[in-house]
């Protein structure tokens, strides 16, 4: 089943100037339909696959997995961080494929950085690290890399893409991902509380920023901590569509404080929902039975529910989040198999005035096609399918009204201020004559 996006990529092959003379293909967007990017503006970057054969896509800290995608800026090279990417390309023959940075703003647009302005080394990276799959119904070739390498380095920080593609079909871009390279300037506290008032008070939550100046040992650095030149955003879990920046409110005993404005509110939502497919035998959590037909297999989940009348209870989960897991196995990045996972949703009616989505790292946190579960009018039902690999998976499920670009909890999952989100905040600097966003505190 074809993908399909909210935008029309069109992607030519520019020539850089690098050693080995090679053509290395550079992303360019235009935007088909509405949206929140005008023709001829840069497109935002997100975590997006370009073709239906790259599965299982992870980005995180070398060795730590469900941590966000974070390096701080290495001056001298001794740091030793390393970013861990991973991903499956369901073939059986392995491919020559490359990977290259891009630079973005805030705003994840592409800047007008040069490659060896903000990166010490080749501008293209092979993977060399592949296997192919070993007694599975689907084969597969895993790759993974690390980055940077022992001979290289990010010389700026701020938001950064790496794009995945095929060496000899340069205009092919397999996936892209989003990290963050961190200088790690500031000492500041970010709180969530119940939201202090209005008619959500069971509802909201509320994340306040306090940015008390800069590190001890970052003293003595050109920075000023000014307003104007600071721009903190708040991420809830791993959601994208309601990622927001945070007004300033004012000082307090001199420090800067970020609060008690409505971008300051966030819908609490509820826990978030999850099912096991470790085991392909025999159905785990959530599971309500396995068939195999046609040379695949099929997981059937128990039918989803309206959680927005239920009464809250607190459990810990994923957050969204997904971890790669096969029951009876060793190695699950070569030894867990795939399956179509089918949701359904029962409803006396369809909703006339958006769309239902299934939202977590399963679906790369995305509100498109792919993750739009359809109505089917005779059994009166949503359904969804995605292939997915053996695991577990953290998922909630999102109405989009019509036109709009964020997800909302309160029709399905109910919104409560007692939920145990994570946020992480981003701050970034743009002073006076420079270039880019430098991003110089992560909490």
């Amino acid at each position: 089943m074809a993908r399909k996006r909210l935008m029309k990529l069109t992607v030519y092959s520019i020539p850089l100037t690098i050693p080995t003379k090679l053509y290395i293909p550079l992303l360019i967007a235009t935007l088909a339909g509405a949206g929140s990017t005008a023709r001829g503006q840069a497109v935002r970057y997100c975590d997006s696959t370009w073709s239906d054969a790259v599965k299982s896509v992870q980005l995180c800290r070398d060795g730590i997995e469900q941590e966000k995608p974070t390096l701080t800026l290495d001056n001298d090279g001794t740091s030793g961080e390393r970013l861990s990417l991973s991903f499956d390309l369901l073939e059986e023959q392995p491919q020559d494929l490359r990977y290259r940075f891009i630079h973005c703003d805030r705003a994840w647009h592409a800047d007008e950085l040069e490659p060896h302005e903000y990166y010490n080394g080749f501008e293209e990276q092979r993977i060399d690290d592949y296997r192919s799959s070993f007694t599975t119904l689907q084969p597969y070739i895993h790759y993974h890399t690390v980055f940077p390498t022992e001979y290289s380095r990010f010389t700026l920080s701020g938001n950064y893409v790496v794009a995945v593609y095929r060496y000899d079909v340069p205009d092919s871009i397999l996936l892209t991902r989003r990290f963050y390279v961190n200088e790690n300037l500031l000492e500041m506290t970010l709180t969530v509380e119940r939201a202090a008032s209005g008619g959500a008070l069971h509802n909201d939550q509320e994340v306040s920023l306090t940015i008390e100046g800069l590190r001890r040992d970052a003293i003595g650095t050109q920075m000023m901590l000014r307003p104007e030149y600071l721009h903190p955003w708040v991420q809830q879990n791993g959601r994208i569509d309601n990622m927001r920046e945070l007004p300033f409110s004012g000082y307090a005993a001199g420090k800067l404080c970020y609060r008690w404005a409505d971008a300051n509110r966030f819908a609490g939502g509820n826990n978030y929902r999850y099912f096991d497919i470790s085991n392909l035998r025999a159905p785990i959590y959530n599971v309500h039975r396995i068939e195999r037909y046609g040379g695949e297999t099929h997981v059937m989940l128990r039918p989803e529910e309206n959680r927005s009348r239920k009464a809250f209870m607190t459990e810990e989960g994923l957050n969204g989040g997904m971890k790669i897991h096969v029951w009876d196995r060793n190695d699950a990045t070569v030894e867990a198999d795939y399956a179509w996972v089918h949701f359904t949703l029962p409803m006396d009616r369809p909703v006339l005035d958006g769309s239902i989505h299934i939202v977590g790292a399963l679906t790369e946190w995305s509100l498109d096609d792919a993750s739009r579960m359809e109505w089917n009018s005779e059994f009166r039902t949503y359904t969804c399918r995605l292939f997915l690999k053996q695991g577990y998976y953290a998922y909630q499920l999102l109405f989009l009204p019509t036109g709009g670009d964020e997800g909302r909890t309160a029709l399905l999952e109910g919104d409560h201020s007692e939920t145990p989100n994570r946020y992480h905040v981003y701050v970034y600097a743009r002073l006076p004559g420079e270039r880019y966003d430098r991003l110089i505190g992560v909490r």
